[in-house]
């Protein structure tokens, strides 16, 4: 069983990464870069300062820091503990995908999946009731977790494990949010 998910997740790999067009090569490195999605995090902060008390803003803040540090050490851990091959780093498939990034860490699961999910998922999560059009926050992490099958160094499974890990860790970081910091702030809604 195990056998056929991952032959799956490599043919898919293959076909989706073939499906590249060199003219959007630079588009999708540069949607691959962390540092391109700068001013997204700092709107995103913004829009908290802007929407809610400075008080209670500034524990939303904290509480998407302290996600953040969380996501990226689970994700270090997770990868070394499975030591899965990067796509680009692996000699079989290597080859018969196009490779336009290089890292030479480990690929299961996705940080950039985890942690664009987590956050996204997060921000919509404390938005939501006050910026209905929050929701449209979803095409970073799935422009953000997609570039890194058409770079070439993340599997399908990685992505979607990221997305999930992302998605219910953001779940679990808002219940903590609204069972301790909500009553010591002594509000009445999260």
């Amino acid at each position: 069983m195990l056998e056929r998910i991952l032959q799956w997740d490599r043919e898919t790999l293959i076909y989706l990464n073939s499906l590249g067009i060199e003219e959007y090569d630079l588009f999708w490195s540069t949607v691959t870069n962390i540092y391109t999605w700068i001013p997204l995090f700092l709107f995103f902060f913004l829009l908290i300062f802007w929407k809610f008390p400075r008080k209670e803003g500034i524990y939303m803040a904290l509480t998407v820091i302290f996600l953040i540090f969380f996501i990226l050490i689970a994700t270090d851990l997770t990868k070394e503990f499975f030591g899965r091959l990067r796509p680009n780093n692996n000699a079989e498939i290597n080859s018969l995908i196009r490779v336009l990034k290089n890292p030479s860490s480990f690929s299961f699961f996705s940080g950039h999946a985890a942690s664009s999910f987590s956050i996204t998922t997060l921000m919509v999560l404390f938005l939501r009731k006050k910026v209905k059009w929050c929701w449209v926050f979803y095409v970073w992490p799935l422009l953000f977790a997609l570039s890194r099958i058409y770079v070439g160094v993340h599997y399908p499974i990685d992505i979607i494990v990221g997305a999930i890990v992302g998605l219910l860790t953001a779940f679990a970081f808002y219940n903590l949010y609204k069972r301790v910091i909500v009553p010591y702030l002594g509000l009445t809604h999260p």
